[in-house]
């Protein structure tokens, strides 16, 4: 009875060993795209947006801009943080995979608009949900991710300047939630449930 116990506690925590090592190697993959993505977005702002006054600092900021946000549609992203006991990891790469999903989406609107410059970007978002769906997995969740609400951008998007604005706003948010994404990371390779 006792070798039986034993065998069942290092099956379980070879198990769990594994079950982190595959997180790890999937979050470190996660972070590497992220990086990626802060590094493209710059030169894809550039490349989309020309509007005077749409620049990515963040000091230039308006409040027309949040109002423009809800005209548009578009919704903020999930909220994340380093897990906690409350704000478990199940939840946190369940929010990564929103948050990635979201964007997708956004960026798909909008490059069918013609916006040029988001090809790199919206690569790296596809590999960075598959290695979070890769997490997923070894967290124990499905890999499958919920089907995101649709948007209604593209029915709002009615010129030029509704477009350049939509970029703006999509990749200003876009480089805070990776910001967000990168701490999250930091925080996941030092917890421990």
């Amino acid at each position: 009875m006792a070798v039986a116990l034993l065998l069942y506690f290092l099956v379980v925590s070879q198990s769990a060993s594994s079950s982190q090592a595959a997180v790890n190697q999937s979050a470190e993959r996660v972070r590497a795209l992220v990086e990626k993505i802060l590094r493209d977005i710059p030169a894809a702002h550039t490349a989309a947006v020309n509007t005077e006054g749409l620049t990515l600092d963040p000091s230039s900021q308006t409040v027309n801009l949040q109002t423009m946000m809800s005209s548009l549609g578009i919704p903020a992203p999930p909220v994340l943080k380093p897990p906690t006991l409350h704000f478990t990891l199940d939840l946190c790469v369940s929010r990564m995979a929103a948050g990635g999903r979201l964007y997708q989406s956004l960026l798909g609107v909008l490059s069918e608009n013609r916006v040029d410059g988001l090809t790199d970007i919206e690569t790296d978002l596809r590999d960075m949900l598959t290695h979070i769906a890769k997490m997923r997995v070894a967290v124990g969740l499905s890999a499958e991710l919920d089907v995101t609400d649709s948007l209604d951008l593209a029915s709002r998007l009615h010129g030029n300047y509704e477009v350049q604005v939509a970029t703006h706003l999509t990749l200003t948010q876009l480089r805070s939630f990776c910001h967000d994404i990168i701490r999250t990371l930091r925080a996941l390779a030092i917890y421990r449930p």
